[in-house]
């Protein structure tokens, strides 16, 4: 496994997704399968690309910054901020399974708003 290059495949397939062209990150990035756990979005390719199309065009506004990311075996993990319409956050962590051809497989990610208030002064990046 090349752990920088999935690293940055891993970025380069969000981005892609993320910033409106779904259906290019998908004949890039993805093998010849695709396991969804989020549970908005359908198993397979199909249901990813549906997905980001509609999130495209109800949102394009929308921006991500990458935080962090991380690479170990198989799996990369991405930290993400995202804005939205009307200046909303929010904070990703996905994580994406490579096969041994470096193509992404598989998919798990956890969504958090910023909040306007905390409890402490850290952040959430």
């Amino acid at each position: 496994m090349n752990l920088e290059q999935n690293k940055q495949n891993a970025i380069d397939f969000y981005r892609t997704a993320y910033l409106g062209n779904p259906r290019k990150a998908v004949e890039l990035y993805v093998g010849g399968e695709y396991i969804q756990h989020n549970p908005d979005v359908a198993d397979g390719p199909d249901g990813f690309i549906h997905y980001f199309e509609r999130m495209r065009d109800e949102y394009p506004e929308k921006d991500i910054q990458f935080v962090r990311c991380i690479a170990e075996g198989d799996l990369v993990a991405l930290h993400t901020l995202q804005t939205w319409p009307g200046d909303e956050q929010y904070v990703t962590m996905d994580f994406l399974r490579f096969d041994e051809n470096g193509k992404i497989i598989e998919h798990w990610d956890a969504i958090q708003k910023v909040p306007d208030h905390t409890a402490n002064e850290n952040g959430m990046v």
